[in-house]
């Protein structure tokens, strides 16, 4: 405790959005915390994209979840990726700031809420070995990482693996981004069956168009898993 005060001392702690003097270590200030888009209200109880209302305990869905099946039973998001939430997950995507996972756990954790349970297990959406090599590390993964310490949650980081490299879905419509990620993911050899019965929470810092917590899911069912569910740091939102 004292180490941390004096290097406080010299190094007082910082907003993550802004940069501004904060009380403490991966905290964001409180201008820029009424700036970030946070889901406090109304959003659907499988994809987790915000809604008009103020919610409650009853179970909604949107629009694109009446119409369009989704192999996972639930889903939470913590932002709207947009302004704050978005230079986050940019930040930490690719610029290198681990912090920002550190940050997101108590966030993650009070979004999962009824989806962690005693038989719940964390497991990440994984990077293909090359993107892996060229990132040097897997967001999904710290995100992952930080969310089960935070709730005292195992994480099952090898379970799946990128069986083959695909091309990046940025400016892919929902068909091709769902066309390209089929059988993409695989339960990892040696490593899946740590999925057989069990419940699973799946992790991945943006969900679009969910063709990636699909590809995941279907991954996870393969390898015998009794359930799985989907938490994203953050959900586009369809006029976004």
């Amino acid at each position: 405790m004292r180490l941390q005060t004096a290097v406080h001392a010299v190094f007082p702690p910082e907003c993550l959005c802004c940069g501004a003097q904060v009380e403490t270590d991966y905290a964001i200030c409180g201008p820029c915390w009424l700036e970030t888009p946070f889901i406090h209200g109304a959003s659907c109880d499988i994809c987790g994209v915000p809604l008009p209302g103020r919610g409650d305990d009853r179970p909604i869905r949107c629009d694109e979840c009446l119409t369009f099946a989704r192999p996972w039973s639930q889903g939470r998001a913590v932002f709207a990726y947009s302004g704050n939430a978005r230079r986050l997950i940019l930040g930490l995507k690719h610029g290198n700031r681990a912090e920002v996972a550190r940050a997101a756990a108590p966030w993650m954790v009070r979004a999962a809420g009824p989806l962690l349970g005693p038989r719940t297990l964390l497991v990440p959406v994984p990077l293909h070995r090359w993107r892996l090599l060229r990132r040097r590390f897997n967001q999904s993964a710290l995100l992952a990482h930080a969310l089960g310490r935070a709730a005292g949650v195992p994480v099952a980081p090898r379970a799946l693996v990128r069986a083959r490299a695909t091309q990046s879905l940025d400016g892919l419509g929902r068909e091709s981004r769902f066309r390209t990620l089929e059988r993409a993911i695989l339960p990892a050899p040696g490593h899946g069956a740590v999925l057989e019965g069990r419940d699973v929470l799946l992790v991945d810092d943006v969900m679009t168009t969910g063709a990636t917590f699909a590809a995941a899911t279907e991954a996870c069912f393969l390898a015998g898993a009794a359930n799985v569910s989907v938490i994203a740091l953050a959900r586009v939102a369809r006029d976004t």
